[in-house]
């Protein structure tokens, strides 16, 4: 392997590796000074083996999530469990299964290497798991998944990896959960640190930030990176608290979450889940453990509240700010459209979300389907609220509930878990914030009205009512964050899907992600200035630094990422620092 730019390393990041040999009591130091250094960068199994060795035998080589079902396996007749392939068959779509598999993504397409003229991967139909035109005969490739990963317990473990990346020239990737609609948590020929073992969660009622003075205190819960959604919802739950978190039970709530930004339907009142972190400790490339918060490290709480992916470091726990329990009005409405009623819905909508953000409700919109929620109103004024919306679907026979839940836990239990976004399908996004004006004028309303109808010919428009609309950040750095302004000003957060079959082919791959790119630019146009969601834009998102950060905050994280990571150690899809598609570790993204 060669090194690139090694006189550039620093001296934390290069006794990182010796360091963490001499805690395995000089098994590994034997092992690496009877391996010279020339050896050490041509012999690629030689230099894993003394990995190996540093983390405590927690490297492994990846295997493709659905190999148990084939028969074939990179281009080798293997062995089938019939066993294992039922059970993966059963559980393909379930996300408690798919986040405890190294291999898995919730979104498959990125298990794949897309850009191959054949089928590079090893998937199976998610519309019929038991489909056996997906798997009999068929050549189960690792594609796109990370040959090798860390299941990471220690900072130590990724401080290991930083600097065998440096010595050695393999190329980086970090996943936690597999919630990723751009592929940057996997990587062809990578090596993986496998975030989802931290799981350490804890309360302080009077939390002061490192460094901060002890006048500085919040109400806290501190989660390792790998904690799920679910569990921090009833921890919190628990101590009779509530926490501002994300609208599915798998996402990890301290990893990639909350570092692109993190919506909630919960932040039009209490904010984006990157307003509400209060310290990051993070592994930089550079290989040193630091503390982020308002009173050390600045630039860098500033770059990892918002900034996106592990462009600045592999976090390795968070803080964040909590609320005391208190009951919510849960707003559930469906009907089944006729003739132009689907259109005449989205116009109700797009004339009453204002109102509807002012009175606290956030939600989803999936169709002729609507689940909101508001912190601020009592039953009566919640039904008086929602009264267009009841009224619209009542006279289509559809049904209707508005009630009190005594916790935002209890409104997740009961609706959230058979509402979150679908996990198996390969499906894509594009996505927009829209502004307040297209709520609050006639001219707006009737321009974004005329264009959502438009676009229902293509796919009905799944909105994020999840903007910090009524929100006010805290003063100083101890609220700003590095998310596109446009946040502040959006009413909706919306997307648009299109979605791949197991057995596509390249070309068909390519015109679905131009036809989607082609429908979410239609939003673009009418919203000019405006943003979107890191977590969730177009793979192909034009302008992508402007769109996800606004022109000032993408100054600022350039350069706290030039100072944290000159040896670009920890890359991703449109991240900070980009080097562009050509980059080799986007060799599976299709080059459109």
């Amino acid at each position: 392997m060669v090194v690139a730019h090694t006189s550039a390393l620093s001296l934390p990041l290069l006794f990182a590796l010796l360091g963490a040999f001499d805690r395995v009591r000089g098994t590994g130091v034997d092992a690496l000074l009877n391996t010279s250094t020339k050896g050490l960068k041509s012999n690629f199994f030689d230099a894993f083996d003394i990995l190996n060795i540093t983390v405590g035998g927690r490297l492994h080589k990846a295997l493709p999530f659905e190999r148990p079902c084939f028969s074939i396996v990179e281009g080798k007749h293997v062995n089938v469990s019939e066993a294992a392939c039922a059970a993966l068959q059963a559980n393909y779509t379930n996300p408690v299964y798919r986040v405890e598999h190294f291999g898995a993504y919730m979104l498959p397409q990125w298990e794949t290497c897309q850009a191959s003229n054949f089928t590079n991967g090893c998937l199976l139909d998610s519309s019929n798991p038991s489909n056996p035109l997906a798997y009999e005969g068929v050549n189960c490739r690792l594609g796109n998944v990370p040959t090798h990963y860390i299941d990471v317990k220690y900072v130590e473990d990724v401080q290991a990896a930083l600097a065998f990346s440096a010595l050695t020239g393999v190329r980086l990737s970090v996943k936690n959960k597999g919630h990723d609609y751009k592929g940057r948590s996997s990587g062809r020929n990578t090596l993986a640190l496998w975030t989802t073992g931290l799981r350490d969660i804890s309360h302080d009622d009077s939390f002061t930030p490192e460094g901060c003075s002890l006048d500085t205190t919040y109400d806290t819960i501190t989660t390792g990176a790998g904690v799920v959604t679910q569990d921090v919802y009833e921890y919190a739950d628990g101590i009779n608290r509530t926490i501002i978190a994300g609208y599915h039970q798998t996402i990890g709530f301290s990893g990639g979450y909350f570092l692109g930004g993190g919506h909630s339907i919960l932040s039009p009142v209490y904010g984006l889940a990157a307003d509400r972190v209060v310290q990051v400790k993070v592994v930089t490339p550079d290989g040193i453990y630091r503390t982020a918060n308002e009173c050390q490290n600045q630039e860098l709480f500033f770059a990892l509240r918002g900034g996106g992916g592990s462009a600045f470091g592999v976090v390795i726990e968070s803080t964040h700010r909590t609320e005391p329990r208190f009951p919510v009005q849960a707003a559930s409405l469906k009907f089944t459209p006729t003739g132009t009623d689907l259109a005449d819905w989205y116009s109700l909508l797009v004339h009453n979300s204002l109102q509807w953000a002012n009175d606290g409700w956030g939600g989803h919109i999936v169709g002729p389907t609507l689940l909101h929620v508001t912190p601020l109103l009592n039953n009566s004024a919640a039904q008086a609220s929602m009264q267009p919306a009841v009224d619209f679907v009542k006279a289509r026979n559809g049904s209707v509930v508005i009630e009190e839940l005594p916790s935002y836990l209890a409104f997740f239990n009961k609706y959230v878990t058979a509402a979150q976004a679908a996990v198996g399908p390969e499906l894509e996004l594009g996505t927009r914030l829209l502004p307040s004006s297209f709520f609050s004028t006639d001219s707006g309303r009737a321009q974004l009205s005329a264009l959502i109808k438009d676009t229902l010919s293509f796919a009905s428009p799944y909105i994020v009512a999840g903007t910090p609309w009524l929100y006010k950040p805290l003063d100083g750095a101890a609220g700003e964050t590095s998310v596109t302004p446009a946040w502040r000003d959006a009413i909706w957060h919306l997307s648009i899907k299109w979605q791949f079959q197991y057995n596509d082919t390249l070309e068909e791959r390519v015109e679905g992600y131009r036809t989607l790119s082609a429908h979410i630019q239609k939003f673009r146009d009418l919203t000019p200035g405006s943003g979107a969601y890191f977590n969730e834009g177009d793979v192909y998102e034009p302008d992508h630094e402007n769109s996800y950060w606004g022109a000032d905050n993408y100054r600022r994280l350039l350069a706290v990422k030039r100072k944290y990571d000159p040896l670009h150690l920890l890359d991703c899809w449109q991240c900070v620092g980009w080097k562009g598609e050509d980059d080799d570790l986007y060799q599976c993204h299709i080059k459109l």
